[in-house]
C-alpha cells in the first residue's frame, strides 16, 4: 500500500462518518482554541499591565537614610537634609519631589472636638509641599498646604478620607479645626487617594517645619520623587549625589526596573499561566482524540479483519487508523487556531486594547493538533494493528 492509498482511505474513513468527525474534532478545536486565545490574551494583557506600570510606578523613586557607624561604634540611620527637595528638582528629569516623615505626639489624644469622648488613634504624620504631587495624591475638598504653610510652620493639617471620617470632618469650606492634646490644627484639606502610601489616607498630615518646631522631628525620613516618563533610572543613580555628596553610598534608593525588563517578566509571568491553562485543555483534548478513535477500532473490527485477510499488514491497519487521527488532529487545530485569534482580537475589540499574538503561533497550531492526533491515535492504531483476521471475522 502506497502512501497515496493510505491518505485516501484514511481520509474516506474520516468522511465515512461526518457526525464522530465533528464530535471528535471538537476536543481538539476546543484545545487549540484555548490555548491560542490564552496566550493571546496573555500576551495582550502583559503589554496592558506593563504600559500602565510605566505610566505610574515606573515613575516613582525613593530615597531613605542608610546605616554607617555611629560614634559609639554601632550601626545608626542616617540623616536626610531638610531641604533634599530642593537639591533634587534641580535634576533634570524630576518632575516632583517631596519629604515624608511619621511624627510622634507622645501621649496627646486627635480629636474632632477640643473636649468630649471622641479621643482617636489617629497616625501623625509630616510632609513637605511637594509630597502630594510626588504621590499623585487627589482631593476630595479643600487645598494642600504649600511652601508658605511649611515654611512659617503654620498649625495646619491635610486628613486623610478615612482619618476625616474618624473625627467627623466632612467639609472644609467652614475651617475646621482638630486637636492634638491641646493645639489646635486647622483642616484646610481632605486627602481622597494617592498612588502610593496610601497610610496617608488613614493620617493626619502637618507641615514639616510644623512637625519640627512642634514635636522635635530630627529629619524626614523618606524622599519620595516622581520622575518624567524613562528617566527613573537614571534619577536613581544621581539622586544620592544630590542629597548627599559626601556620603551618597550612605543613601537606599529605590527605583524601578528597566521597562523592557519589567515587560519581559510580566509577560513570562502571565504567559506561563495561560500556557498551562491552554496546555491543560489540549490535554482533554487529546485524550478525546484517543478515547472516540479506540472506539472506532472496537466498532470497525469486523473492517480490520477482512482488511487483514485480503493482505492488507499490520503496519497498514495502524498506519490508517494513526493517519486519520492525525487528519482529525489537523482539521481540530486549523480551526480552534482560527477561533483563537478571532477571540483574541474580539476581546481586545470590545477592552479596547491592542491586540499582540505571535503569528507563528497561529500557523504551528493546525501541525500541533495534529501531533496530538497522532499521539493519541498510537495506542487505538496498535490495538488495532493487534487484531487477528479470524478472531475479528468470527467477532464480527
Amino acid at each position: 500500500m502506497t502512501l497515496r492509498d493510505l491518505l485516501a482511505e484514511a481520509l474516506a474513513g474520516v468522511a465515512a462518518r461526518p457526525s464522530r468527525l465533528a464530535l471528535t474534532t471538537l476536543g481538539t478545536v476546543l484545545g487549540i482554541a484555548a490555548l491560542v486565545a490564552t496566550i493571546g490574551l496573555g500576551q495582550t494583557a502583559a503589554g496592558q499591565i506593563s504600559d500602565r506600570f510605566d505610566e505610574v510606578a515606573a515613575t516613582r523613586v525613593t530615597v531613605e537614610p542608610g546605616e554607617a557607624d555611629g560614634p559609639d561604634g554601632e550601626m545608626a540611620l542616617t540623616q536626610l537634609p531638610w531641604d533634599a527637595p530642593e537639591r533634587l528638582e534641580r535634576l533634570a528629569g524630576v518632575a516632583s519631589a517631596g519629604t515624608f516623615a511619621t511624627v510622634d505626639v507622645g501621649q496627646d489624644p486627635v480629636r474632632g472636638v477640643p473636649y468630649g469622648t471622641q479621643e482617636q488613634t489617629v497616625p501623625v504624620a509630616a510632609a513637605s509641599a511637594g509630597l502630594f504631587e510626588a504621590l499623585g495624591g487627589r482631593l476630595s475638598g479643600g487645598r494642600f498646604f504649600d511652601e508658605g504653610h511649611d515654611a512659617r510652620g503654620d498649625a495646619v493639617v491635610v486628613l486623610g478620607r478615612y482619618a476625616a471620617d474618624r473625627l467627623g470632618i466632612n467639609r472644609v469650606d467652614s475651617q475646621p479645626s482638630i486637636f492634638i492634646g491641646d493645639r489646635a490644627f486647622t483642616v484646610i484639606g481632605i486627602l481622597d487617594a494617592v498612588d502610593y502610601r496610601s497610610e496617608l489616607q488613614d493620617s493626619v498630615i502637618m507641615p514639616m517645619t510644623t512637625a519640627r518646631e512642634l514635636y522635635g522631628l530630627q529629619a524626614p525620613q523618606t524622599v519620595e520623587i516622581r520622575t518624567d516618563l524613562g528617566a527613573a533610572q537614571l534619577i536613581g543613580e544621581q539622586a544620592p549625589i544630590a542629597v548627599d555628596p559626601n556620603n551618597p553610598d550612605l543613601l537606599d534608593v529605590t527605583a524601578p526596573p528597566p521597562p523592557g525588563a519589567l515587560r519581559d517578566s510580566v509577560s513570562a509571568d502571565v504567559n506561563g499561566l495561560f500556557l498551562a491553562l491552554g496546555g491543560l485543555s489540549l490535554l482533554v483534548g487529546g485524550l478525546g482524540i484517543a478515547n472516540v478513535t479506540l472506539l472506532s477500532v472496537l466498532e470497525r473490527v469486523s473492517e480490520i479483519g477482512l482488511r487483514r485477510a485480503v493482505g492488507a499488514g499490520r503496519t497498514h491497519v495502524a498506519g490508517q487508523f494513526l493517519v486519520e487521527s492525525g487528519i482529525v488532529g489537523f482539521l481540530g487545530g486549523l480551526i480552534g487556531s482560527t477561533i483563537g485569534v478571532l477571540a483574541t482580537i474580539g476581546v481586545s475589540v470590545v477592552r479596547d486594547w491592542t491586540p499582540l499574538l505571535d503569528v507563528r503561533l497561529a500557523l504551528v497550531a493546525p501541525f500541533l493538533g495534529g501531533l496530538i492526533g497522532l499521539v493519541a491515535g498510537a495506542y487505538p492504531a496498535w490495538r488495532a494493528a493487534a487484531v487477528e483476521p479470524i478472531t475479528a471475522l468470527r467477532t464480527g
